[in-house]
């Protein structure tokens, strides 16, 4: 690392650790009189993917971090400093700020969809999907105390892929994935939607334009108003003249999809990487379970789910944190 920092003209920058997120990377924040910028170090990961993206993501007239430097086959990634002003810090203080912050998301959201999306980019198939769900039975419900049920985690990938099939089987858009608060900058001195920092993009895929809009609104980290979620879905509509009941289905399926493979990740998180702390952001992201297991149009998936997966109780979500 020391001659990449040579190299790249930051050898003699102070550091200063920044927050993480669930993955093996880690981020420093360097200075260098007044200037800053953010080492990346992913040594498991793909900066170059993280690059190519970057660099789309900044042509199309988003605000991106521009790479700075890179050595790929060491996983290390120095890239332009966005600041930390992320949305969800800035509405600890200015709740205020919720409905404005959210609407710049949807714009930024509604921007890239207008775009054609990167060459290559892997697929959210209804398989993808579906298959993702198998993550909830074999690390949240074992976690949990249950016993591993094969056949009821095909019956919910079964259902799934009907659902998803039905509802929501075209992938045309570039999506984030993560997009959430946590992962948004405040950038006031920029124009229109480049006033939003980008971050967490590398795992992005070709999927369904509802995605990243309900992993915007049902936030594992954060309770969204439900002023701001009509507000959002409505301002969405009328922007893209979608159908209304139908896009609200393909939110519904599209969140409870991703929601309970997040249940799984979660409980993996705690049992692997030794972070139980997620487990406190359990709860939540039960409660966006159950609001979209509620729409009829999910009335098979919300049977298995009730029928076999555990609520989040106290004795549940301890028995999540000591699963090692």
């Amino acid at each position: 690392m020391k001659d990449f920092l040579l190299f790249s003209g930051w050898s003699e920058a102070r550091h200063e650790p920044v927050a993480g997120d669930a993955s093996s990377r880690s981020y420093t924040r360097l200075r260098r009189g007044k200037d800053t910028a953010i080492l990346m170090q992913d040594p498991e990961g793909d900066v170059a993917l993280f690059a190519r993206l970057a660099e789309y993501l900044t042509a199309i007239g988003l605000s991106a971090p521009r790479i700075l430097a890179i050595d790929a086959a060491k996983g290390l990634l120095l890239i332009e400093d966005l600041g930390s002003d992320l949305f969800a810090a800035i509405l600890k203080d200015e709740p205020d700020q919720e409905g404005m912050l959210y609407q710049l998301a949807t714009d930024v959201l509604l921007h890239l969809h207008d775009q054609t999306p990167p060459e290559t980019l892997p697929v959210a198939s209804v398989d993808h999907l579906a298959t993702a769900t198998d993550l909830v039975f074999d690390c949240y419900l074992t976690g949990a105390g249950g016993t591993q049920n094969d056949q009821a985690k095909a019956d919910l990938r079964a259902a799934f892929q009907d659902a998803l099939s039905q509802h929501a089987d075209v992938a045309d858009v570039m999506i984030l994935r993560d997009y959430h608060a946590e992962n948004l900058l405040w950038m006031p001195d920029r124009d229109g939607v480049r006033r939003a920092g980008v971050l967490d993009f590398q795992d992005a895929l070709l999927g369904h334009r509802a995605y990243d809009l309900i992993s915007l609104l049902e936030d594992a980290r954060r309770d969204v108003s439900d002023e701001t979620r009509d507000q959002v879905i409505d301002y969405y509509l009328s922007r893209t003249g979608a159908d209304e009941a139908e896009f609200r289905i393909q939110l519904c399926v599209l969140g409870a999809q991703r929601n309970l493979r997040i249940l799984g990740v979660f409980a993996r998180l705690a049992k692997v990487r030794g972070k139980p702390g997620y487990i406190d952001l359990v709860p939540r992201v039960w409660a966006h379970i159950q609001r979209d297991l509620a729409h009829p149009a999910l009335g098979n998936i919300a049977s298995i789910v009730s029928a076999h997966l555990p609520a989040p109780t106290d004795a549940v979500l301890e028995r999540l944190k000591t699963n090692v």
